[in-house]
């Protein structure tokens, strides 16, 4: 009979591809091993934790607070969200669907201040078939963007770089949000 291969053999075999690089983002299991097993809402839980560092809200208001994006697109990826669980935007009051604006429009300022972003993107995903990753609670994404901010590892291998630590991030956002001037 012919060679039988081992198992490290076949396994190396059947596992890896000679041609593909593997990035290995062990604390990223955290988030893909819970995401759609906890029942309850992490918008709601967030202000609720009672230490804003650990919870990564830089901002609190009457009706909304505004707080890092734990798995950002870009540094200085942010989310204004409602404290209210509303699922539609239709149905936020105005007085916090005002707010969120403000809150929008403050953050698109110091986000040009502090990255210099050669524009930015502001929206909202509601619905899980319009791609939103908490699709039962309403919120605005607020993230600086550069051209060619987009590269191969990004766009083949669906792996994002980001330049900063998301503690260098919130400091440096809390302490612009802290020191920025209305118009």
């Amino acid at each position: 009979m012919g060679h039988k291969p081992s198992v490290s053999e076949t396994s190396h075999h059947l596992l890896l591809c000679p041609a593909m690089d593997y990035l290995w983002t062990p604390w990223r299991y955290a988030y893909v091993s819970t995401a759609q097993k906890t029942s309850d809402c992490i918008f709601c839980e967030l202000p609720q934790l009672g230490d804003d560092v650990r919870a990564r809200i830089v901002y609190r208001a009457k009706y909304c607070y505004i707080v890092l994006n734990t798995y950002p697109y870009t540094p200085g990826h942010v989310m204004v969200v409602p404290f209210a669980h509303l699922d539609e935007l239709q149905r936020l009051p105005v007085e916090a669907a005002h707010e969120m604006i403000e809150l929008s429009q403050r953050m698109e300022r110091v986000l040009r201040q502090l990255y210099k972003p050669d524009g930015v993107n502001l929206g909202m995903n509601i619905g899980k078939a319009a791609g939103a990753g908490v699709a039962g609670h309403i919120h605005m994404h607020v993230l600086p963007r550069w051209l060619a901010d987009s590269n191969f590892v990004s766009v083949v291998g669906e792996t994002r770089i980001l330049p900063e630590t998301l503690d260098l991030t919130y400091e440096r956002i809390k302490g612009g949000l802290q020191s920025a001037v209305s118009p």
